[in-house]
């Protein structure tokens, strides 16, 4: 099985904290549909024919496209490749965009999951990180989206926006909990150098939360999921049972992905490519039928570290046997001192069958998978 994501590089404004590649000019909207729409044909054999279990449209804002625009791409893969029946397609959304009959549109065009950014309900949060929807605007929309049919929505929450406090954090978490979503994503206020708020941090005129409060809120949100029947599963992922991110879990779990439109990305298990995150740029070398693509062959060292990166974020962490056999590493001998450390900090547990990090460990999740890699 393979998954498709499509990156659609508009935006109504800017997120102070986003690095995300967008532009919110959206005159050459129509152009950058048509460009994907090639991309996908021009790119069909890469995929060797699996069958997609998943299609994602990422950005960007892809609520942003008309209900004939989300129709075009759709209609485009599945005359180009073999979509399974049952496949998972996620469309993420701003609340602002999902009004009943655009929700509508959407189930009609086979669009079974949804991945809402709500951020927080806290409108003065809101406006502090330039988001373009109102806490109103984020409940309307959720109810909307449950009254239209779908029964498979994902929302994003943001922590450790400044100023420093737990009240608004705690207040985010009973709201979403009310809504009894199959899927809550969330992610810390990180600064980013080439945004608003990395602009601001280098002037001194942003205060950012500190650590420690950021890693409060963070075990507050994982005892209150877990509590409401949420299991985490990935780093910054929870979700009802039967109820995990298709799409995003082929990352995790080392599957063939690919990846249109401009700055998105593809994985075939042995390289990497990157398109390039420059609309114009992208436009005008698909126009010419050329794939504007930076390819990275992946070194049999490059492999096994991808392979611990992203398998450290989830709760399944690795599979030793299966370890052993892909890469002919005994991956807790070539780690002893740091597995004995890890574990008497707590950070790991390891049964000889598994190593997978705890939620005191997902914590340092990034830290500790770069502490674990192995040299060329």
């Amino acid at each position: 099985m393979a998954g498709i994501y499509l990156h659609i590089p508009f935006c109504k404004q800017a997120c102070h904290y986003c690095d995300f590649h967008f532009s919110t000019n959206t005159s050459r909207k129509s152009e950058m549909v048509d460009a994907i729409e090639r991309e996908l044909v021009l790119r069909k054999e890469e995929l060797g024919g699996s069958p997609i279990s998943s299609i994602y449209f990422g950005g960007g804002t892809p609520s942003m496209l008309s209900a004939l625009e989300l129709d075009r791409l759709l209609r485009s893969i599945h005359s180009t490749y073999e979509v399974i029946e049952d496949a998972e397609i996620t469309l993420e959304a701003n609340p602002d965009d999902l009004t009943g009959d655009k929700l509508q549109a959407m189930r009609t065009l086979g669009i079974n999951r949804l991945s809402i950014g709500i951020q927080t309900f806290d409108d003065e949060r809101l406006k502090f990180i330039n988001r373009a929807h109102t806490s109103a605007e984020a409940e309307e929309c959720l109810s909307a989206a449950t009254s239209a049919g779908f029964d498979n929505i994902s929302a994003d929450l943001i922590y450790a926006i400044p100023p420093a406090d737990t009240s608004y954090w705690q207040w985010d978490l009973e709201k979403i909990l009310a809504y009894d979503l199959s899927h809550i994503s969330l992610y810390g206020l990180t600064i980013e150098e080439k945004t608003v708020f990395g602009h601001r941090a280098k002037k001194g005129q942003l205060k950012e939360v500190k650590e420690e409060i950021s890693a409060q809120q963070y075990q507050m949100a994982i005892d209150t999921l877990t509590q409401h029947g949420y299991e985490h599963y990935e780093v910054s992922n929870f979700a009802k049972a039967g109820k995990h991110s298709r799409h995003n879990s082929s990352y995790w779990d080392d599957q063939t992905y690919l990846g249109v439109g401009p700055g998105a990305h593809s994985y075939d298990g042995s390289s990497r490519s990157f398109n390039v995150s420059h609309n114009s740029k992208y436009l005008n070398q698909i126009q010419k039928g050329q794939l504007p693509i930076t390819i990275e062959k992946l070194t049999p060292t490059n492999q096994i570290n991808e392979y611990l990166f992203t398998h450290l974020r989830t709760q399944k962490g690795i599979n030793l046997p299966k370890f052993r056999r892909l890469f002919q590493r005994d991956f807790v001998s070539d780690n002893e001192s740091q597995v004995q450390d890890y574990q008497k900090r707590e950070l790991v547990k390891w049964d000889g069958e598994t190593f997978a990090l705890t939620s005191k460990g997902f914590m340092l999740a990034d830290e500790i998978s770069w502490r674990l890699f192995y040299d060329e």
